[in-house]
């Protein structure tokens, strides 16, 4: 508990600098240490000094070759990204179907009523969801790490497999059990009394969760089994489970909401239904692929008396997990009060139906942009973590070490800089497209996703903000992907606690003023701004700086020499 709560108290506190140096020697700092105590405790077992294999990596020899790997080409994103984002695609898919289908069933007045309740229903279940997706973070790179460490097949391994798997069920269950009790008040707090007085509003939103809730178990599941997957490099079988969520989602919804009137009851059913069948669907193939023996350990501790060298705990596991969590809590925090501050603006149903849509169509096009982020996290290490440890291992042979003399450590790291700003540009150019075809839903094709008249003329002045969050979106993604390859957590997090500060005061005011859902969107793009400069300052800054430097001092020197003529 100690360590999770230093863990904690460093990330909300320390933001270090940005230049070569600080990024290499932070993100070792810890790591040197611990393995240091480790090396001295063998060393007094063994009675002898330790082996060149237990010399921690970086610690004294270094390894570096003088010309980094090869960059990877358009087709190794494309093969990696696709994927990716039909995995990344399928919950506010699930969200924005449901969405569709209730706002486009009914009379008019009814189906804005329910649009609206779907609104604080859909994010406060895709929320909860999300704030377990450190899980899934956490198997990805336990997973791959085990398997690069002990081999494909290895009781480490599958150890993290059955770690992640049993500590999703149990999170879900909790999760269940929380939102079937405590999901009224809950809900009530989350949209305010101004809303919550609105005639069932409250109470569809309620019956919604509560329905969704009953797939948190097997949602939680679906995760961590997706995650490993991708850290075994297999990115088309996790494609089963979204193929059937889709597909079971759409003709329930049709089966649910149209034919059966059950409105956004009908819609929650589909949905969980579909969550369930994609689990299971991926349940199956999971197995075979990741456990030799084909079982998860969901349902017997035989696997716990198994204590192999490197193997995950839940408590390891979560260790983990946890500094990624403050970056979740932070995107929650800011979606969350957006949601509430536009349920307690004047003009209900319809300020909160319009917000509704707009920010369903934000989280279903967000994928196409987080997984440039997740891209960054899979290519960019190769060419950081190889630098790092030459540069730790010149550091202990000279204190006087500095990287900006090194030639090759150089070279590595200009070559890491190369990956990051053509990310950034494939970025931009997706974020263009996406963000300029998005933003014509609300501004001309409002009639697409629901039938009220007024509905659809209070979402056009929200086209050109949609259209500002949805391409800020993309340096945000990229860089935060950059800075996670990095592992710069303290200074992501640092910016994530002051956003999560500032913005709320910001929109509390709109609300306190009554002022107009317009706004709340104005504030998210500048609160998209206000991350993109920081994160990509932190990255690209240096370079600007030493470029326009460098431009400086070529005109002076012109100038001098011309004078000198």
């Amino acid at each position: 508990m100690k360590r999770i709560f230093f863990l904690t108290g460093a990330l909300l506190l320390i933001v270090s600098g940005g230049n070569a140096e600080a990024f290499v020697g932070r993100n070792s700092l810890i790591k040197n240490v611990i393995v240091r105590k480790k090396l001295s405790v063998r060393a007094v077992n063994n009675g002898d000094q330790p082996s060149v294999e237990d010399v921690p990596r970086g610690g004294g020899l270094s390894s570096l070759k003088k010309q980094p790997d090869p960059l990877p080409t358009m087709t190794d994103y494309r093969k990696f990204a696709l994927p990716c984002l039909a995995l990344w695609v399928a919950g506010p898919l699930l969200s924005l179907i449901d969405t569709s289908f209730v706002g486009l069933s009914g009379d008019a007045s009814m189906s804005a009523t329910q649009v609206a309740a779907l609104g604080p229903a859909t994010t406060f279940i895709d929320g909860a969801t999300y704030l377990f997706a450190f899980l899934n973070v956490a198997s990805t790179n336990l997973y791959s790490s085990a398997r690069a460490q002990h081999g494909e097949e290895s009781d480490p391994a599958e150890s993290v497999v059955r770690t992640a798997a049993r500590v999703a069920i149990l999170s879900g269950i909790g999760l269940m059990i929380l939102l079937q009790k405590f999901s009224r008040p809950l809900l009530a707090l989350y949209i305010g009394h101004e809303a919550a007085d609105q005639p069932n509003l409250l109470n569809w939103a309620t019956d919604y969760v509560k329905i969704r809730a009953f797939s948190m178990p097997t949602s939680l599941l679906l995760g961590v089994l997706q995650a490993c997957l991708l850290g075994a490099k297999d990115s088309v079988t996790p494609l089963i489970a979204v193929a059937y969520s889709t597909v079971i989602n759409i003709f329930g919804d049709y089966i649910c909401v149209t034919k059966l009137g059950m409105g956004l009851r009908g819609a929650a059913i589909a949905t969980t239904l579909a969550q369930w069948a994609s689990t299971l669907a991926l349940l199956g193939p999971a197995r075979k692929k990741l456990v030799r023996d084909h079982n998860l350990g969901l349902m017997t501790n035989k696997h716990k008396k198994i204590k192999a060298e490197g193997a995950v705990t839940g408590r390891s596991f979560l260790a983990f997990a946890a500094p990624v969590l403050t970056l979740i809590l932070g995107k929650l925090a800011a979606f969350g009060f957006m949601t509430h501050s536009a349920a307690g603006l004047p003009g209900q149903p319809t300020t909160l139906a319009s917000h509704q849509i707009i920010l369903s169509i934000f989280f279903f096009i967000s994928p196409f942009l987080e997984v440039i982020s997740q891209t960054a996290q899979t290519f960019l290490p190769p060419f950081f973590s190889p630098v790092r440890e030459h540069v730790n291992a010149m550091k202990n042979k000279d204190a006087s070490y500095d990287v900006e003399t090194d030639v090759v450590a150089k070279k590595w790291l200009d070559t890491a800089l190369i990956v990051s700003t053509r990310l950034l540009g494939i970025g931009i150019v997706v974020a263009s497209f996406i963000a300029t075809l998005v933003s014509f839903i609300p501004a001309f094709f409002g009639n697409f996703i629901t039938s009220d008249t007024i509905v659809q003329e209070a979402v056009k002045p929200l086209a050109k903000y949609l259209w500002a969050g949805a391409f800020l979106t993309a340096p945000v993604a990229v860089s935060e992907g950059v800075l996670l390859a990095r592992r710069e957590l303290p200074f992501l997090a640092s910016v994530y606690v002051i956003s999560t500060i500032v913005l709320p005061f910001a929109l509390l005011e709109i609300k306190k003023q009554s002022g107009h859902v317009s706004q709340i969107w104005g504030c998210f793009a500048a609160f998209q701004l206000f991350r993109a400069t920081l994160f990509a300052g932190r990255i690209w800054g240096g370079t600007v700086v030493k470029a326009i430097r460098g431009k400086l001092g070529q005109s002076k020197q012109v100038a001098t020499d011309s004078m000198t003529k």
